[in-house]
């Protein structure tokens, strides 16, 4: 069977207050292609569907519009909420999603509603474990709704989720193509970067041994580098199919295909998309700007680095059309032999970190409370007990 994976789509995400809807239509138009072209048996979105957990109605109408898309080429379409989602908001979408035979898990319920089976056109039979976000907070209770016993409070949080996919993966039989998806942070993964929440932080990660050796591939979301994890089987982050703030400029914008059999390996591919606009940093004089070629749909962050003058920051703009950002930093030109370290992109638990170690104040228990504090006012609310 041939799998496209993708996640971390964050439907309605701005940049600098430039709506990127248009950006995100023609990328997930090049998306839907790619499995029509490819003639996929089964989309896996892993994650992080939209960007906040109030999205506007043109950025519900948009992923509905691309869901339903996927379904209309053949494939089977599996969608999970990430931490950005509204996880029962997208729950009260299951009776709409099924009607459209798209496989929608918003929340967590009993261990048995997580597991999606198949079967393709070719006769390959397949079970899918469905796992949408679980925070810390709410990992007791998701236990508990798995029927795990013990269901401690002191546990860690990776105990909890250990426990979650050995129950999910309870009946992989090794007959059929047995799939896991996700959307959390594994050991070994790279943040890259870009990502916005403290979620990816030691106290969130899982090793990557708590998926069995039996499993032919794990389809992860969370981490928006597109990524192998080394583990007892296939573990793949698929990326995001844009960048979504400069700390991700670096990023190649992909989807997966993955070609697996019950009894052969995963081969997997990354497919570039070529629809999603780049977004890219410069840094100079203004005349050292002036002889710089940039790629005319990109999103621009511009450090100028000269003193600051009446009408400098025009005259900039002007030349930049598609600059979102313009810094005008003397400092920099001082400092351009001794390269500082780069805050820009980074997590405000990675922020936070590097903090503490400059003042001297490199705590451990400091750094986690900050994480709790930071999880406190980030992660959707709305979770039932």
């Amino acid at each position: 069977m041939r799998i496209l994976h993708t996640s971390d789509w964050h439907v309605g995400v701005t940049l600098k207050g430039r709506a990127r809807l248009d950006e995100q239509r023609a990328v997930f138009g090049q998306i839907v292609q790619i499995a029509r072209d490819e003639s996929v048996d089964l989309v896996i979105v892993a994650g992080d569907l939209y960007d906040t957990a109030s999205p506007s109605s043109a950025a519900q109408k948009l992923l509905t519009a691309t869901l339903s898309a996927l379904r209309d080429t053949g494939a089977e379409v599996v969608a999970i909420a990430g931490n950005h989602d509204n996880g029962p908001g997208l729950e009260a979408l299951r009776e709409w999603a099924a009607a459209a035979g798209i496989h929608l898990r918003g929340r967590i319920g009993k261990a048995a509603d997580h597991l999606v089976t198949g079967q393709t056109a070719g006769g390959e039979r397949w079970r899918l474990a469905a796992l949408p976000f679980v925070s810390q907070r709410y990992a007791v209770r998701a236990a508990e709704l798995f029927e795990l016993s013990a269901a401690d409070t002191e546990s860690a949080y990776a105990d909890h989720l250990r426990r979650m996919v050995s129950a999910l993966s309870q009946g992989f039989s090794g007959d059929e193509v047995d799939l896991f998806c996700g959307h959390l942070t594994v050991v070994g993964g790279k943040v890259g970067g870009g990502e916005r929440e403290v979620h990816t932080v030691a106290d969130y990660a899982v090793p990557a041994a708590v998926f069995p050796a039996s499993t032919n591939y794990v389809a992860l979301g969370h981490l928006h580098k597109a990524q192998k994890i080394e583990g007892p089987c296939p573990i793949r982050y698929s990326g995001g199919p844009l960048a979504v703030d400069f700390g991700e400029e670096d990023h190649t914008p992909s989807v997966t295909l993955v070609d697996v059999t019950a009894d052969t390996p995963a081969r997997v591919r990354q497919v570039p998309l070529s629809e999603a606009v780049p977004l890219k940093t410069l840094r100079g004089t203004l005349e050292e700007l002036r002889e710089v070629e940039v790629d005319e749909r990109a999103w621009l962050r511009v450090f100028v680095t000269e003193p600051a003058r009446a009408g400098l920051r025009g005259e900039v703009a002007e030349l930049f059309p598609r600059a979102v950002q313009i810094h005008i930093d003397p400092v920099m030109r001082a400092e351009a032999a001794a390269p500082r370290q780069r805050r820009s992109g980074r997590s405000p638990g990675e922020l936070f970190d590097a903090y503490l170690a400059e003042t001297g104040h490199d705590d451990p228990a400091v750094a986690k409370l900050f994480a709790e504090l930071y999880e406190e006012t980030q992660t959707v609310a709305a979770e039932e007990t």
